[in-house]
């Protein structure tokens, strides 16, 4: 069977012909130019014929390779779909959760305080284990939110002035700077295209992570940038634990870690809510680092206007 469709770009008519040889086998996908003559009977009810004719044309059969390609953009669609639906599917779940979940950890906490003592050393501790199991799970649920908005609620981008968002950010995190004894230092920053809120949130997320893997000597925090063609390369360096080489790559996935909770709090996705940042907006996210020396966590973002008014 032959099937014939026919399209017109820019003013040239092309004919796409679709032959069909059974079930099981690939069809062969035929183009042509068409000059207005006469096609061989109707090309529905005698593929033979038609098969016959445009091999003496001596036309050749479309290359697989347009068919490779127009395979893989449905292909790639069908992906972007499944990856909007499950993170249509994670806002829903987390966001519907967080209501229920309150109120088991409110009234477990209630429990505690009301009953602590008056039972036994046993039921005290299961309380504890209760309690602490529904706080965790709300973090949880709000970081699984917080990764399902990026890019969902669609980002405003705009140049943005780093100093200004960095200022602030050392700003909200002061209590947690000075108990950790961190000195912070950074160089004149650059505007970039982004989300104030998004760019909030990344260096919150990475010097945050910085405080939290401290070494035992003071901690130092630097944050530089570089030109680098049309976007800017951010480093933030810490001189804390570190990180081994086979490890660098996973810590940017979602609910990896490296260390057990009784050591390092948090449910490892910080990271993947940072790595969704840059990749909205075009750039990388990477890691240099060894256990011991401390770390450098690099990422791109593309160029801002300087000194825009009202951006910061």
């Amino acid at each position: 069977m032959a099937t014939v469709g026919i399209s017109n770009p820019k003013s040239r008519l092309r004919l796409l012909l679709l032959e069909e040889h059974g079930i099981g086998e690939d069809p062969t996908v035929w183009e042509m130019d068409y000059d207005g003559g006469a096609l061989p009977g109707d090309p529905r009810h005698t593929p033979e014929k038609l098969h016959k004719w445009l091999t003496s044309k001596k036309i050749c059969p479309c290359e697989p390779r347009k068919m490779a390609e127009t395979d893989l953009a449905r292909k790639m669609e069908e992906l972007s779909r499944s990856n909007r639906e499950l993170e249509q599917f994670a806002y829903v779940a987390s966001h519907d959760l967080r209501e229920p979940l309150r109120m088991v950890a409110t009234y477990t906490q209630l429990l505690a305080e009301r009953y602590r003592g008056k039972l036994d050393r046993n039921a005290d501790q299961y309380m504890e284990y209760a309690t602490d199991g529904a706080l965790r799970m709300q973090a949880l649920i709000q970081d699984l939110l917080d990764l399902s908005r990026v890019g969902r609620e669609g980002g405003k981008k705009q140049s943005i002035d780093c100093d200004a968002v960095l200022e602030e950010v050392l700003r909200d995190m002061s209590s947690s700077i000075r108990d950790s004894g961190a000195i912070i230092q950074h160089e004149k920053l650059p505007a970039v295209t982004a989300d104030r809120c998004y760019l909030l949130q990344l260096f919150q997320n990475l010097i945050g992570n910085a405080i939290k893997f401290r070494a035992k000597a003071p901690l130092e925090i630097s944050v530089a940038a570089e030109a680098e063609g049309k976007y800017w390369r951010f480093t933030i360096s810490d001189n804390g634990i570190g990180i081994a080489p086979d490890c660098q790559e996973n810590i940017f996935t979602v609910f990896q870690r490296l260390h057990a909770r009784t050591e390092y709090p948090g449910n490892g996705i910080g990271l993947a809510i940072c790595k969704k940042i840059v990749e909205q907006y075009g750039g990388k996210i990477w890691v240099d680092s060894k256990p011991g020396t401390g770390s450098q966590f690099k990422f791109t973002l593309p160029a801002g206007q300087p000194c825009e008014q009202g951006a910061s």
